[in-house]
């Protein structure tokens, strides 16, 4: 499982025009799911989330998580993340875990945060075309491997 996640001042999804998830001050993860992903993955990435300090102290350094901030966690789910680029000019999807383990495993996933996380969780559409937008803050982004 693959995570890129963006500290964000506000991030959306859209699907045809109307919004389905919404965030203001938070994380953007965009994950991806292979195909051996399981209980284990799910648990690591649902605490790295939830616990990976990358909003800044009173000092202006990042030892602060979104759990300690409160913000908002906004997931979707991207199967062209976890695709094979290690060779010509076309992504291969090989890598990515098939639509049906995907949208299982992204499903405990969001169950899990929603869990943990009291500052509440939003989630795009699975399968669907979306427009994600956002306001990246710093710039900051991380990719995380489960």
């Amino acid at each position: 499982m693959l995570a890129l996640i963006q500290r964000v001042t506000h991030a959306s999804v859209t699907v045809d025009g109307e919004t389905v998830g919404a965030i203001g001050p938070g994380l953007l993860a965009l994950v991806g799911i292979e195909p051996a992903d399981g209980e284990r993955q799910i648990e690591r990435m649902a605490t790295r989330l939830l616990g990976y300090r990358v909003f800044e102290d009173g000092a202006g350094r990042m030892n602060r998580s979104l759990a300690d901030i409160g913000g908002g966690l906004l997931l979707v789910s991207q199967f062209t993340l976890a695709a094979d680029t290690s060779s010509g000019m076309r992504p291969g999807f090989s890598t990515a875990a098939a639509p049906a383990l995907a949208e299982d495993v992204f499903g405990r996933l969001v169950a899990r945060c929603r869990e943990k996380h009291a500052g509440g969780v939003e989630i795009g559409r699975f399968g669907a075309h979306m427009v994600v937008s956002l306001a990246n803050d710093g710039p900051v982004t991380f990719l995380l491997r489960a």
